[in-house]
């Protein structure tokens, strides 16, 4: 997947631009082939969440229904953690590119604040519609998570977010704290078991943010 990003680096990579792959989800210049063998996959895939859910997802299910060995699919993807983030990846097109070059106050041109309480009402609200496959790859494999492109992305966000806002503190682990409380297995809880709203949870996360940063 491509991530346009006129505004919010990764950390030692750069500005990343349209068009430009990131490492360890899309290859560079994918053969044609491939590229349509990924897709099978990836469309199985969801096939699959839809009628069995994330948990009975497995890679001998997916080779089955895409019609490939087993062995193509671990070729693919490496292990199950890594089908789950290939599969968050391409779900969360639309949200990454809503918060970089959307319009406010989500994307540019709202107040640092305002862009981070939008951000975190926008990630609740992709966590209810498919908080499973969010906590699938948030849990199944935290490592990979958390030194993913995803995750990577997100937490550049709110770094930069923070930062023109004149947050204090050390500044990256503020931004993963904020993360935090938008993990998918918390707010599933917090949903499904603590009984609170999205907007609830939501206007909790404001509450934060408006704790945290100065403008």
């Amino acid at each position: 997947m491509n991530y346009p990003t006129p505004d919010a680096p990764l950390p030692g990579r750069g500005l990343l631009r349209v068009g430009t792959p990131l490492p360890g989800i899309s290859e560079p210049a994918e053969r044609a082939d491939a590229a349509r063998n990924r897709q099978l996959l990836l469309d199985a895939a969801h096939e699959l969440l839809r009628e069995q859910g994330v948990d009975s997802l497995t890679m001998d299910m997916l080779a089955k229904r895409a019609g490939v060995g087993k062995g193509t699919v671990f070729r693919r993807f490496g292990n199950r953690s890594g089908l789950m983030l290939a599969l968050l990846d391409h779900s969360e097109r639309k949200f990454q590119e809503a918060f970089i070059s959307g319009p406010p106050p989500l994307g540019p041109g709202a107040a640092p604040a305002d862009r981070l309480v939008a951000f975190g009402r926008a990630r609740l609200q992709d966590i209810e519609l498919e908080g499973d496959l969010h906590r699938a790859a948030e849990i199944g494999g935290a490592a990979e998570w958390y030194s993913s492109p995803p995750y990577g992305l997100l937490r550049a966000h709110v770094t930069m977010l923070l930062r023109q806002a004149e947050a204090a503190g050390e500044i990256p682990l503020l931004a993963d704290a904020l993360l935090g409380t938008l993990a998918a297995a918390l707010v599933l809880h917090q949903m499904h078991v603590q009984g609170y709203t999205r907007a609830q949870i939501g206007d909790n996360w404001e509450r934060l943010i408006r704790h945290v940063v100065t403008r």
